[in-house]
């Protein structure tokens, strides 16, 4: 099966051929860590997951390498004042490099909670300023960059005067370009308002800075990707990938940075993930449409009417392809969790069954081309949606099957069970609320145990009574053996 992807700097879905064989390197831009994850970030990790997860289900060694943006950098009016972690830094009365550890814990456990894998290996801007400063010297002395005053730029003139096409991914013209640019970023230091920061001089009021060549600064946003991408994955790789937000100016200068330094395009693929909307509206904190993950898990907000668990979320996400948009509400959110309930329903019925006196000739369903169904859905540009409507496919066959109206052979029964579990749980990468909350259960229940044994231990009988008659009284019988204390729920 040829795997197809949609490449955005072709806008064409091209046969994927890896760089070497049954290999693949892939960079995901990962999160500026100044505040908590939000939503529409999730969206774009969660969809680089189950793009993750696929390319291992079909066979390849993936190096999955996202990075962690820990380093300061301007906004677009240049002004240091506004660089995200001094400005939080000094909302919340914390050092900047506390911002950085309080807000990568967050997000590395909402995505936990989502069931996202780890990349191969999470690199960080702060971790890498010497190949930052390194890859910046080489773009002066290949004359693709100039120093200024202390900061550095990248020179698209001089890159697109080489044929090298700055605008490439994002199908953008020099001139309209330069023509609709407001220069906010050190006007008087710039050659053309278009041109990017390597390395900026750092004021005296800008609390994180290195040394440099160039005198104290820190690095470009766009720089960071370009040196970790590169480190790890080498000059040219398979995959990138983000949010569509990202498409310009960010990935823009990263191809311009990789052709400078490199004299290669750096990316085979470029990915995008398309953008998050709730009830219809961008979400957005000034006008009020807007809520963080944990909000939506917990319940402890004004849009939906109840909480969510992480893998409902998580099945409503994969619903829609990823390069769509994907509007989340209260009624959207409420199918999912019945969808994702009649789906958990289904394999627990597969995975109870066995084979019927029904031969395979007799029944409606052809394993063989459902499988085929659901890996040719893969391969489509990993489209989980139709994925998703090949499983109910199979849902629908697994009901009339408990209700013997279907039937299937033993062989085929344990193939079916096989892929079917690996689809949901593997590739999708959904959970069972049942068998979670069931472990969960066992273990306060065995906390419970142990406390009654210490409470007889130390002769405390009524302790121990009213455990063992509170929970009677919730329908879990205590039963004392030889082997020690069990329990059965009536």
């Amino acid at each position: 099966m040829a795997l197809k992807i949609y490449n955005s700097l072709t806008n064409e879905k091209e046969v994927f051929k890896p760089i070497h064989e049954n290999k693949v390197g892939m960079y995901v831009c990962g999160p500026t860590v100044y505040s908590n994850v939000h939503l529409g970030n999730v969206r774009t990790f969660m969809s680089f997951d189950f793009i993750y997860r696929t390319l291992m289900y079909l066979g390849y060694d993936v190096r999955y390498v996202r990075n962690i943006t820990d380093a300061g950098h301007l906004t677009d009016d240049g002004n240091v004042e506004n660089d995200r972690f001094v400005k939080q830094s000094r909302l919340e009365k914390l050092e900047p490099m506390e911002i950085v550890q309080k807000y990568t814990v967050d997000f590395h456990k909402v995505l936990d909670i989502f069931n996202l894998l780890p990349p191969t290996i999470e690199p960080t801007a702060t971790g890498h300023i010497i190949e930052q400063i390194e890859l910046t010297q080489k773009l002066i002395d290949t004359g693709f960059a100039y120093e200024s005053n202390g900061s550095v730029y990248f020179d698209v003139l001089a890159y697109n005067a080489k044929g090298l096409n700055y605008g490439e991914l994002s199908r953008r013209n020099i001139e309209e370009l330069f023509a609709n640019t407001r220069d906010l970023d050190g006007q008087s230091e710039k050659k053309n308002p278009q041109d990017f920061a390597l390395w900026k001089s750092a004021s005296p009021a800008h609390i994180m800075r290195w040394n440099s060549p160039w005198g104290e600064g820190f690095p470009g946003w766009h720089l960071e990707c370009t040196a970790m991408s590169t480190k790890y994955l080498g000059e040219k790789f398979d995959i990138h990938g983000g949010g569509m937000d990202l498409k310009f100016p960010h990935h823009e200068c990263e191809i311009a940075q990789g052709k400078a330094c490199n004299g290669t395009n750096p990316v085979n693929y470029w990915m995008h993930a398309n953008m998050l909307t709730m009830n219809g509206q961008r979400m957005s904190k000034s006008t009020g449409n807007y809520i963080i993950p944990m909000d939506l898990v917990s319940g402890e907000n004004d849009f939906f009417q109840k909480a969510f668990h992480p893998t409902i979320v998580r099945f409503n996400f994969l619903q829609a392809h990823y390069r769509s948009v994907l509007d989340i509400s209260n009624d959207a959110m409420v199918a999912s969790e019945k969808g994702f309930q009649r789906l958990m329903e289904a394999v627990k019925i597969l995975n109870s069954s066995t084979g019927t006196a029904k031969s395979d000739s007799e029944s409606t369903f052809d394993f063989t081309a459902w499988k085929n169904k659901c890996d040719e859905a893969l391969g489509d540009d990993f489209n989980s949606p139709i994925l998703i409507s090949h499983l109910f496919e199979a849902v629908n066959f697994l009901f009339k099957l408990k209700e013997r109206k279907e039937g299937i052979s033993a062989e085929n029964l344990e193939l079916l069970k096989a892929a079917m579990n690996e689809y949901v749980f593997q590739v999708l990468g959904l959970q069972n609320i049942e068998e979670n909350n069931n472990s969960k259960l066992d273990q306060a229940l065995q906390v419970l145990i142990e406390l009654r044994n210490q409470a007889r231990k130390s002769k405390n009988f009524d302790l121990s009574d009213q455990i063992r008659d509170r929970l009677l009284a919730e329908g879990i019988e205590l039963k004392d053996g030889r082997e020690g204390t069990t329990y059965s729920i009536q």
